[in-house]
């Protein structure tokens, strides 16, 4: 007799191991498509850091050249050589230009990444016809400038104020040794009001320029990025889909910054119009191109929302990327015009209104340039209302 035999039913497993063969090739399939995208992405945000830093540098050719002095010629501007040492010892390259009949202020224009000052030339134009002279520089590792990355805005804010030092030094130099008086001699008035105007990554540059420098009165900004983390994410998300660079292509924007921030030895999240504009209350124009795929328009709404001085926000129909001037030429000049103008007489009515505005000086003495140097030095007449109110009132010798 055969003894009893005990049989058990086995227990389905659900493990990975029993699924079928077609399942398995299903769920590889759906792990490669979830994650080779975000380490593909990584390894280019890697890869493409020191790109970021090292944009291509359009060179300042003889061509080029020609073809601002002839707009420089239509309306009988004329201009010079202008360099400048950084704090860092880099040298920029640029131009002063004046109009025929100045009217006394001057705007610092700054243009986008991967070109150079001529890309300001339009824009020059018609401020140059309306009166005011304009400084156009290379920025650094840019055209003719020299230094070795670009930093959006970190290193460029004190090249800013170190070109702003210099306009003034050499709006009174001629006069240093110039002690005699009457007609003939050089005219030694510093900048009634400077103002700025940048495009791309130059409205960003000024932003953060005018937050760290008073003297910096207005500035116009189209198509500024609102901080390196937010531009970061459009281009992660192949400038059409952004959400694409927050979510899947996010590891990308990660390695990108965190190799730029080491190679660069600045902070990435410092670098940023829109803390900028929170930082010190001044007048800002923003302009937006509605078409622009590069920086949309969200990055202008973000820097308006943040800033806490006088501002004006222009969305530009149709426009792409810095191309608001070519859409809305007539709309651009008067919006612009109109801006410069509302601030350079609300600084006059304030500074009458608080008996500040002083009749021009009649003479000059090398004791007068001294002064006005060593007040501008410890950076006292950007404070004040009008720049002239610093060369007098340190002047207690009235000499």
């Amino acid at each position: 007799m055969e003894a009893p035999t005990i049989v058990r039913t086995g227990v389905p497993s659900l493990s990975y191991l029993r699924i079928g063969p077609m399942r398995r090739r299903l769920i590889r399939i759906a792990l490669i498509l979830l994650l080779l995208p975000p380490l593909l992405a990584a390894v280019a945000g890697w890869l493409a850091g020191p790109a970021f830093l090292h944009p291509i540098r359009r060179a300042l050719t003889p061509d080029l050249i020609r073809e601002a002095d002839s707009s420089f010629a239509v309306t009988g501007s004329t201009r010079e050589d202008f360099d400048v040492r950084a704090p860092d010892g880099v040298f920029l390259r640029g131009w002063k230009v004046r109009p025929k009949n100045p009217n006394g202020n001057w705007v610092l224009l700054f243009h986008g990444v991967a070109d150079n000052r001529v890309g300001v030339t339009g824009q020059s134009e018609f401020l140059l016809r309306a009166g005011y002279s304009v400084v156009m520089m290379d920025a650094r590792a840019h055209g003719a400038s020299g230094g070795p990355i670009a930093t959006y805005g970190w290193l460029e804010r004190n090249d800013t104020r170190a070109i702003i030092d210099a306009l003034l030094h050499s709006s009174i130099s001629p006069c240093l040794s110039i002690q005699e008086h009457g007609p003939g001699r050089p005219d030694c008035a510093p900048p009634k009001h400077i103002f700025a105007l940048g495009e791309s990554m130059g409205a960003g540059i000024v932003l953060q320029s005018a937050a760290a420098d008073p003297r910096i009165e207005a500035v116009v900004a189209e198509a500024s990025f609102a901080n390196l983390r937010e531009a970061s994410y459009d281009y992660a998300g192949l400038r059409k889909y952004p959400w694409l660079g927050k979510t899947l292509f996010a590891p990308g924007t990660w390695t990108l910054l965190y190799r730029d921030e080491k190679l660069a030895g600045f902070p990435v999240a410092e670098v940023s119009p829109q803390k900028s504009v929170a930082a010190r209350a001044f007048p800002v124009l923003l302009i937006c191109d509605e078409e622009d795929e590069a920086l949309p328009c969200r990055h202008s709404e973000m820097i308006y929302a943040a800033a806490r001085g006088p501002k004006q926000l222009w969305i530009v129909p149709r426009a792409f990327h810095t191309a608001a001037y070519g859409f809305a030429p007539e709309e651009f000049r008067r919006r612009v015009l109109a801006f410069f103008a509302t601030y350079s007489s609300a600084a006059a009515n304030s500074a009458s209104s608080q008996n500040l505005v002083h009749p021009p000086l009649t003479d000059f003495s090398p004791a007068k340039s001294f002064l006005y140097s060593g007040c501008c030095a410890l950076n006292v007449c950007g404070r004040q209302p009008s720049i002239s109110r610093c060369l007098l009132d340190s002047d207690p010798l009235g000499v």
